[in-house]
This record gives structure tokens, sequence and C-alpha cells, in this order.
């Protein structure tokens, strides 16, 4: 008795259904992260061409302590978009929130922990005007936090007083920013992390499974699993070829990790997905769009204080300038050009992490150029205007494809 033609391979199987996915994703203007991406690669490839020192260990080392500041305000940022909404007051709040931690700590002699505590709630309870403000009176966003922007910064500039800069000499509070963990440290971080990866995709596999949900191709998991791990495994040998991990890097990676979790696995998350993506089809679903709304401008005042106190860690000193010159562009610019889009219910909070390296990375290079500053606010503003058109056209396509 003869056998049948051999089934094809259940890998090749898998492949083919995995590229009829992709094409059916990008058809239907669904691309993710892939622009910004390739973005960032090109970005990196331009630099060091024109300088080889721009992917050194020592710069790349550099350039996460740079983002780090910016990275957890658009973290904010990112929450507030999901929403379909915009927050200008962030980078008054970023200098408020600094202004307030420095006074206490070095004029009024406070602990470092109620000094930073005290700098923290002072962006919530700003945050959580807002979102009462906005909701209450139904103002748009946009005149509510342009109203903050310039009220906060003038709370700043008298909170600071006539004294106009506090140099910041707490050790625990310079090491924010300035404190870098061993190799040793990093490379266990890494695999812990590497391993907590793996053992997710396992759990959620088996999750759909009990459920009866179809399951994900299991070579799509496998290659994404890989490419991630090689990502942390390269970026945790470049850092510990120079000074070792930093502090404020791993404090950006761990709020970015916690609110990736609350949006994609918390029923606080898919309620913000679904106020932004349709606020009348939310509030009939029984949610409480207004609490939902105050909620994220609490957390995103927060994350704009927190931001604040990073980046004085990192200056070591908090001023008048402090969250003015380019912080609320690249804040709103980092969360636009990392993916998420200004329509609202669309987006992830690492797009705050990848938008930050693409604007950390531009002004870094451009600094290592020693181009002056009217190039690089014009360079920055046309790969904004560039990821825009890119959500635009992506949200075209999701129409037109019923999406």
């Amino acid at each position: 008795m003869s056998a049948g033609p051999a089934p094809a391979p259940a890998a090749g199987q898998e492949l083919r259904a995995g590229l009829d996915s992709l094409r059916r994703r990008v058809t239907s203007g669904d691309v993710g992260s892939l622009p910004v991406i390739l973005g960032l690669v090109l970005i990196w490839a331009v630099f060091q061409y024109l300088n080889p020192n721009f992917l050194s260990p020592r710069n790349l080392t550099n350039l996460t302590v740079q983002i780090a500041d910016i990275g957890i305000v658009s973290v904010g940022i990112v929450l507030v978009l999901l929403l379909g909404e915009i927050d200008l007051s962030v980078g008054s709040v970023y200098g408020l929130g600094s202004a307030v931690m420095a006074v206490l700590s070095v004029k009024q002699g406070w602990p470092t922990a109620p000094a930073i505590g005290a700098g923290i709630l002072t962006g919530t309870a700003i945050g959580t005007f807002h979102g009462f403000f906005f909701t209450r009176f139904r103002i748009p966003s946009f005149v509510v936090t342009l109203a903050g922007l310039l009220t906060w910064f003038g709370a700043q500039l008298h909170v600071l007083g006539e004294t106009g800069t506090i140099n910041l000499t707490d050790p625990t509070i310079t090491q924010l920013a300035g404190n870098f963990f061993s190799p040793t440290v990093g490379w266990i971080l890494a695999v812990a992390v590497v391993a907590v990866l793996g053992v997710d995709v396992i759990i959620r596999r088996r999750r759909r499974a009990n459920a009866g949900l179809p399951s994900i191709g299991l070579l799509g998991e496998v290659v994404k699993f890989v490419v991630i791990a090689a990502v942390i495994v390269g970026a945790t040998a470049i850092l510990a070829s120079d000074r070792g991990v930093p502090m404020a890097l791993l404090i950006l990676l761990g709020f970015i990790i916690g609110f990736d979790i609350i949006t994609t696995r918390t029923r606080f998350g898919r309620h913000i997905f679904a106020v932004g993506g349709n606020a009348e089809a939310a509030r009939r679903a029984g949610i409480s769009v207004n609490s939902i709304r105050i909620a994220v401008f609490a957390l995103s005042g927060t994350m704009a204080a927190i931001g604040g106190i990073m980046g004085a860690s990192r200056l070591l000193a908090v001023n008048y300038s402090s969250g003015t010159g380019d912080i609320l562009l690249n804040a709103i610019a980092a969360a636009v050009i990392g993916g998420t889009s200004l329509f609202g219910g669309r987006g992830t909070v690492w797009s705050a992490l990848t938008g930050a390296l693409v604007i950390g990375s531009i002004n870094n290079g451009l600094a290592l150029l020693s181009a002056a500053s009217d190039v690089k606010f014009m360079v920055t503003g046309g790969v904004l205007l560039a990821a825009v058109t890119i959500d635009a056209v992506a949200r075209q396509g999701r129409q037109r494809a019923g999406v």
C-alpha cells in the first residue's frame, strides 16, 4: 500500500501564515513599530558614518542616560495620547516638581525620600487638577494644559525665588542618574529578563490553549523572542564594556515595563484604550470615562515630575530654565515618533523608549558633529512630521480595511 503525499512541514505552514499576516497588516496600515525601528537604524548608520565615535560604548552609554528623563515624561504622554487628548503642561510640571524637591532638600533640609516624594506628589496633584477641570467643565485638554504650562512655570519661578539656581549635592539624588551597576549585575539582570520573557511566552500560549483560543504561530513567537533576547544581550555587552548599566536606564525601563503591564493586562489599561477608541461606546459599556481621564492626567503629571527629578539629578542642579526649552517638544515628539497614534486608542508604552531613542540619537549625533541648534530643531521637526504622516496614512489604511 503506497503512502500518500507527505504533509507540508509545520514550520513551512507557520512561515506562510506569518507572511500572510504581515502582508495583511501592512496593507491595512498596521505597521506597528517597524518604521521607527528602521528609522533608528538609519539614523545610527548615518551618524556612525559621519562620526565613528557615535556607536562607541561610551557614547551609547551616555545616550541611555540622556534619554531617561524625556523617556519617563513621554510614558505619561503616551497614556494621554491613548485617550486622544494632549498634555502641554508636562514641561512646566517637570520644572516645578524638580524645583519643589530641590528647595525642600537643600533649603529646608528635608530628608531625601520626603523631598523627592513631595516633588512627585506635586506633579500628581497638578495632573489630577487638569483632569478634573477638563472633565468637569468640558474644556478641551489643549486649552486646560496650555493654561497649566504658563501657570506652573510661574509657580516654578516663585518656588525657586531669588536664588535662581539650586545645586544638588545629596548623593541619593545625584546617583539617580549618576550611578552605574557593575557588568556582573548587568549580566544577571539580562539573564533574568530573558528567562522571564521565555516563561511569559510559554504561559501565554498555555492560557490561550486552555481558553480554547487559536494559538499564535510558534515560529513567530520564537523569532520575536530570539530578536528581543539578542537586543538585550547586545545592549548589556555594550554597556558592560564601558561603565556598566546606568541606574537611569533601569529606572526608565522599570516604568515602561510596569505601565506596559498595566495597559495590556489590566482592566484599567483596557478601559484607557476603550475610551480613546470611542468614548461614547465606552460610556455605554459602563466604563467611568471621567474617572479614567482624571486618572490618566494624574499619571501624566506624576511622570512629568519624576522626569524632572531625573533631569535635575543628571544636571546636578535646578534653575529657572528647568523644564523649558525643548522638553515639552521632545516628550510629545518621542511618543508620536515611537508610534502612538494622535487619534487615540492605538499605541504602546514602548513607543516612549523607541521615540526617545530617536530624539536622543538625533540630539546626541548632531552634538558630536558640532551642529548648530537650528539644524537640530529642523531635523527633529522633519522626523516628527514624517512620523505623523505615517500615523495618518496608517489610519486611512485601517479605515479602508474596515479595522
